[in-house]
């Protein structure tokens, strides 16, 4: 199974995964997935870090592909565990053809993504019926110059745009989108750690945002949700959310 962990907090994780994550064999992990959630394994699974840090990755995406197949082949429940959701810039399609093409069954489980979580942990609506009908998820984190976003698109959008991936590039999308057409007054929210016990939030505007110091002591991961929604955010009581414990999800 591959299986979403969410973002951050260990409590979003999904009832199904938990489960699912005690019935296994073996779990390949992310560097995004809570280390919290290892000590909800049984003490007979096999644990492995399979990385994927940006510019960090302890595997290539083809020696994890191989691993997973070599433990499903052994015979194991494997997990394939990823932060957030598995089909959200998660390389879900380079993991499920592998196992397509060696015919090892798999399912897929949601997982809560960092857009809706950070964004609910910090009080921004993605979606306003006054400013923004509609949200697009993008990546910040480009392979190639090729595969560039489509500024001009983005720029004259009137969505909620959502960059992942995008601590290193906070400037870099900025300039584009205001070299692009976007007003330079729109609003700009980046997000560390979003949803952890660590969460921090800059809000400022693509023009000013080069000049705010708070979100350069960040050190990710990070989201940056830009649009006229970062405006309408509210005070969220973090604490109403808080345990001592994983008491709950140890009971299921």
């Amino acid at each position: 199974t591959l299986v979403g962990a969410g973002a951050g907090d260990i409590e979003l994780l999904t009832v199904k995964a938990y489960r699912l994550l005690q019935e296994a064999d073996v779990v390949l992990y992310d560097w995004l997935v809570n280390p919290e959630v290892l000590t909800l394994l049984s003490s007979k699974c096999e644990a492995l870090y399979v990385g994927k840090k940006a510019g960090a990755h302890s595997m290539s995406q083809a020696e994890i592909c191989e691993l997973m197949l070599q433990k499903a082949q052994a015979g194991n429940k494997v997990v394939r565990l990823k932060g957030g959701d598995p089909s959200i810039f998660g390389r879900l399609n380079e993991e499920t053809d592998i196992l397509t093409k060696h015919n090892i069954p798999f399912a897929i489980v949601p997982g809560v993504t960092a857009a809706s979580a950070c964004a609910a942990y910090t009080g921004i609506p993605l979606t306003d019926r006054a400013c923004s009908q509609s949200v697009r998820l993008v990546t910040a984190h480009l392979k190639d110059d090729d595969a560039q976003p489509q500024w001009p698109n983005l720029a004259t959008s009137k969505d909620t745009l959502v960059f992942y991936m995008g601590l290193n590039r906070v400037e870099h999308v900025a300039k584009q989108l205001i070299d692009n057409g976007m007003s330079a007054d729109m609003p700009m929210a980046i997000i560390d750690k979003g949803t952890s016990k660590e969460q921090d939030l800059c809000c400022s505007t693509l023009a000013n945002i080069s000049s705010t110091q708070q979100w350069k002591s960040f050190t990710g991961p990070a989201l940056i949700v830009v649009g006229k929604v970062v405006e309408r955010r509210h005070q969220v009581d973090l604490t109403l959310l808080s345990k001592d414990s994983i008491l709950v999800i140890s009971t299921i």
